[in-house]
């Protein structure tokens, strides 16, 4: 794309365009979107942790998630405790060392963490069956579009 393309009045009308759609969006289903954080039995500190370790590939430590958050050991154990008696969470011990204990989020745990990043209701089935094929394959366009673009820039 050349910059005189990147800067055409059409261009910035059209990002400004979807600003607004998205802002628009977002305050409508902002009731939706918060229902499963409501309905949640975490609290945030444990929502916090619970998604470093979602995101984590080999797990983490008590004692480096204590230095993430700077709280005590004891309170990061604590916590950790809580999360594994919710069953969102696990300890296992670590093959490299025998004296750390590694945690790792469940299955369960990822799924709450995937419904309350992820959740989404402006793409629900019933929304999307309001659309006429012709904006349905507007929107596949699109979609496929910025995720090509996401993926690139990860």
């Amino acid at each position: 794309m050349t910059s005189q393309t990147s800067r055409s009045p059409d261009r910035a009308a059209l990002l400004g365009s979807l600003r607004d759609i998205t802002t628009a969006m977002e305050s409508t289903t902002l009731p939706s979107s918060a229902s499963p954080v409501l309905a949640l039995d975490l609290t945030v500190q444990q929502l916090k942790v619970l998604t470093v370790l979602v995101t984590s590939t080999d797990g983490a430590s008590g004692r480096g998630l204590s230095a993430m958050f700077g709280v005590t050991m004891a309170s990061m154990s604590g916590l950790l405790d809580r999360l594994v008696a919710r069953g969102v969470a696990e300890k296992a011990n670590n093959p490299a060392d025998q004296r750390v204990r590694t945690v790792r989020a469940t299955p369960l745990g990822r799924t709450v963490v995937q419904k309350l990043v992820a959740a989404r209701p402006e793409f629900d089935d019933t929304i999307l069956a309001g659309l006429s094929l012709a904006e349905l394959r507007a929107l596949e366009l699109g979609m496929a579009a910025v995720s090509r673009e996401l993926r690139q820039t990860r």
